[in-house]
């Protein structure tokens, strides 16, 4: 899980967080799931995750000096794509901001085309799905 505090640079003139914003919050949360991967891991890979669609929910507001929760997860892998179910809590409640789905495509690095997600890539993210 993620933790964000609010700050006063991620309200819009309405005080509340632009909707811009939670693209990085939500960009923050996927990168700190996949922590756990090595950095000798992505310095060899030979793909890209390449984000394809994203679709938002908007719930609620938050503002300056919420903290909210984003919780991530692998909601399912194809064959040459991804995606990642994401929900944002207020701190301490049960109270959803916002929730997402993005989905990613994983490309081959040399040839610019779909790669399979399949082996050592597959048992990686199937790893971390298991968390």
């Amino acid at each position: 899980m993620t933790k964000i505090t609010i700050r006063g640079y991620h309200l819009d003139a309405y005080q509340h967080v632009n909707n811009a914003r939670y693209l990085e919050f939500l960009e923050e949360a996927r990168w700190q799931h996949f922590d756990n991967i090595s950095k000798e891991a992505y310095a060899n890979m030979d793909f890209s995750f390449i984000i394809v669609n994203i679709n938002i929910d908007y719930r609620l507001s938050a503002t300056v000096g919420d903290i909210i929760n984003i919780e991530t997860e692998v909601a399912k892998i194809g064959n040459t794509s991804m995606t990642f179910k994401q929900q944002l809590f207020l701190d301490g409640t049960n109270k959803i901001v916002c929730e997402a789905a993005v989905t990613f495509v994983i490309l081959n690095n040399k040839t610019g085309k779909p790669f399979k997600i399949e082996g050592e890539l597959k048992s990686l993210l199937l790893k971390e799905t298991s968390k």
